[in-house]
């Protein structure tokens, strides 16, 4: 990858969610320990990773290579070595729950789509667990994943949820499959986390073995104590607060388009063009629409918008099945019911 590629440190929880959770808060300890990680999400936004070149370190081909650390509440990263690969499971069920969702998210890209780790030479997965204290959120820092424990009143844990585990591992995907990556800003930000909520599904769904039919389009699931809401986002039906939580405020087409808006609000666009065209294609998300979602990556340049998006799955799904073939009829159709031309 380009030195100067757009990489992202990309959290899984917007900060405009901690921001209306501190807003909510009942007790001022809260609040404040809600608007700390506002803060320090935005710091480590703006910070250049530079960590030692062990963390880069490829694996052989067709290797499968995962490290665990320990953050022991702290935030040096990585942390404390605490499992690699083919060491007996810990004692540490988040240990244990990071270790086996980069394993299968590695298992998807590597069947499915032929990749070798999320730079496609075998980058080995580094995890760091117990990040801080009561972090709420998980993120990906352009070259390892990262997971805070919740505090247990409106988030409880990151690593149990292996959709979110693929989301954010697809950020690495998308770093280095998008020629000079994706800008972290505006469309291209917004089909950023898309593509990073389109993978994290389809993972989800081969991982429990769903057809499109039987999959529940969430993401985020099971994360929020049941007070807070069911998922962060419903690709199925953006911005459907039953189905959510009571901020979602995803549009599902361009009429609702939010000019200038958070990159996860308008992510429920491309999200719902994606959802569409699986229906339409039907049977396993990772059939069809995945590996022509996959493809169109790189197509696709640093500023794409969501035309440039909804034209390289277009000619993806050409690539594939060939000009005028069903399937491109049905991405082209995808991107129609959401407005996007």
């Amino acid at each position: 990858m380009d030195e100067h590629a757009h990489g992202c440190t990309c959290f899984i929880i917007p900060s405009k969610m901690l921001r209306q959770l501190a807003d909510e808060a009942t007790s001022a300890s809260e609040r404040h320990s809600l608007l700390d990680q506002v803060e320090l999400s935005a710091h480590l936004r703006g910070q250049r990773s530079v960590a030692p070149l062990v963390m880069g370190l490829v694996a052989a081909t067709g290797e499968k290579r995962r490290t665990v650390y320990d953050a022991q509440h702290k935030t040096a990263l990585p942390g404390k070595l605490v499992r690699g690969e083919d060491s007996k499971p810990s004692s540490d069920k988040a240990v244990n729950q990071a270790y086996d969702g980069a394993g299968a998210t590695y298992d998807f890209y590597r069947e499915v789509l032929k990749r070798n780790s999320v730079d496609g030479k075998g980058l080995r997965l580094d995890s760091t667990v117990h990040y801080q204290t009561n972090f709420n959120n998980a993120f990906w820092n352009g070259q390892q994943m990262v997971y805070g424990d919740g505090d247990g009143k409106l988030f409880l844990g990151f690593t149990g949820a292996i959709d979110v585990i693929a989301h954010e591992l697809t950020h690495g995907v998308t770093q280095y499959a998008v020629p000079g990556g994706l800008v972290y800003a505006d469309q291209s930000g917004a089909l950023n986390e898309s593509i990073s909520d389109v993978f994290g599904s389809i993972v989800k769904q081969w991982t429990l073995k769903q057809n499109v039919e039987q999959a529940d389009w969430l993401i985020g699931a099971g994360i929020m104590a049941p007070a807070v809401g069911k998922a962060l986002r419903s690709m199925a039906d953006p911005g459907n607060k039953e189905l959510t939580w009571s901020g979602d405020d995803q549009p599902k087409n361009m009429a609702g388009y939010v000019q200038g808006g958070d990159v996860h609000t308008n992510s429920g666009i491309p999200n719902h063009a994606f959802y569409a065209a699986a229906i339409a294609l039907k049977g396993n998300a990772w059939d069809k629409a995945g590996p022509i979602w996959y493809k169109a990556l790189s197509l696709l340049t640093s500023n794409s918008t969501f035309a440039d998006m909804a034209k390289a799955t277009s000619d993806s799904a050409a690539l594939l099945y060939g000009v005028n073939s069903a399937e491109q009829h049905a991405i082209q159709a995808a991107w129609k019911v959401v407005g996007v031309a």
